[in-house]
């Protein structure tokens, strides 16, 4: 059986719910997440887009696999890119691990042949996932991720 190309977990003082709403509500997103905002309605097949400004979009570009609110989210994941990249796949997993953490799980894996896990996903990740943590723990995110806004993530 193969491994999945990354795994990133992180223990969040915060409910469930508060940590689902940050990872799909785009008023939260952008906070954290360099300045993206998501947008998606959160149905099975519906592309997942993030805004960088009011005319201009991320290359990211992901549809949703299968959604189980507030606990689990998998996306086909690829760019805005000529050729268009095959996809890998994204997912979340949510768990209650007290009363007052959550555990989140973030899987990255390669999921059409040819798809890669690059660097600037592996250290990427770990920063947003970073900076959701201290925006729902604190109201700060960190600034390593505001330095990102208003710039198109590069692959």
């Amino acid at each position: 059986m193969t491994r999945p190309d990354f795994v990133y977990t992180v223990y969040i003082a915060a409910s469930i719910e508060r940590v689902w709403a940050a990872l799909t509500d785009g008023a939260i997103s952008r906070e954290y997440w360099g300045g993206r905002q998501v947008e998606s309605d959160w149905r099975v097949g519906s592309p997942v887009l993030f805004r960088i400004d009011a005319d201009t979009y991320d290359v990211v570009r992901a549809k949703v696999l299968a959604i189980d609110p507030p606990r689990h989210l998998a996306m086909g994941w690829t760019y805005d890119l000529e050729p268009v990249p095959p996809a890998s796949r994204v997912t979340y997993t949510l768990e209650q691990a007290s009363p007052e953490n959550v555990k989140l799980t973030v899987i990255h894996e390669v999921w059409e042949v040819g798809s890669e896990v690059d660097e600037g996903l592996k250290n990427g990740w770990p920063a947003i996932l970073s900076s959701l943590k201290s925006y729902l723990e604190t109201g700060k995110p960190l600034d390593y991720t505001k330095r990102w806004e208003g710039a198109a993530c590069a692959r």
